[in-house]
């Protein structure tokens, strides 16, 4: 079986301190680190559902903000790897800044620059270098606490602006806040999407509307970043029959992250 990575970035800034926000320098030692062990980029879905190679991993980028285009976008092309982004549409078409529960407080601040989304020529642009182009729903809810209509509305508005927009196929979709319940997978399946991504690692197995991708954050460089991302770690979380002894070796291995972080 296949190795597929699929890892979930969100922003890429110089300075920006907020904890989803990794360096251009943190990205390109996670492209070459990868790379170097025999891993080929590409995008989720195709990770997931071609993988073109033993080793597959899929950069994902969650929440579209313009420093995808201008700084991830350029790392993953010198390496020949296309990526993913799950655009909140509202906020691409309104070209307002990202400003939901945890990201408002950045608002008319020396920060606010970094909450711009990504316009629609900006994703077309992506597309056309081979990037795909998920859904995040149209305005970044907690879908688990909305009603029927509204989780509708969410994940089919969403998916046919994209498909307006960009003029091709959208049937990718990544959970806002990773939020879901057994009645909004039934949703975003009843909505036409084939994948669904979301955060947490620790599951019996990935299954194809609940995918698993560790949330990569401004701390998860050098060994950490390695440590994360080893095979071994995420297969831990998909080993039911440890019980006590899969979380022990968990704590263990965040133990050790912590100790090289400091």
């Amino acid at each position: 079986m296949p190795d597929v990575l699929i890892l979930c970035y969100h922003s890429v800034s110089e300075s920006w301190p907020a904890l989803t926000s990794v360096t251009p320098s943190a990205l390109s030692e996670h492209v070459a680190w990868l790379a170097a062990r025999g891993y080929q980029g590409t995008t989720f879905s195709d990770a997931v559902l071609t993988p073109p190679s033993a080793r597959t991993v899929a950069f994902t980028f969650d929440d579209a903000h313009r420093s995808v285009l201008e700084l991830a976008h350029p790392i993953l092309s010198a390496a020949g790897w296309p990526a993913t982004v799950f655009v909140p549409t509202d906020y691409a078409t309104e070209q307002r800044p990202l400003d939901w529960p945890g990201l408002e407080h950045w608002r008319g601040g020396v920060w606010e620059r970094e909450l711009a989304c990504l316009s629609w020529s900006e994703l077309e642009h992506l597309a056309g270098d081979g990037w795909e182009i998920g859904s995040h729903s149209c305005s970044h809810p907690r879908l688990s606490i909305l009603a029927a209509e509204d989780i509708e509305h969410e994940l089919r508005r969403s998916r046919a602006e994209i498909e307006r927009r960009l003029h091709r196929p959208c049937e990718t979709f990544a959970y806002p806040y990773s939020d879901h319940d057994e009645r909004v997978v039934r949703a975003v399946r009843a909505a036409g999407y084939r994948l669904a991504a979301t955060a947490p690692i620790t599951r019996p197995q990935p299954l194809p509307l609940l995918w698993p991708r560790p949330v990569v954050s401004r701390y998860d460089v050098d060994f950490r970043f390695r440590v994360r991302t080893s095979m071994a770690l995420r297969h831990l979380g998909s080993a039911p029959l440890l019980g006590p002894a899969s979380d022990r070796l968990r704590r263990t291995a965040g133990a050790l992250i912590n100790v090289r972080r400091s």
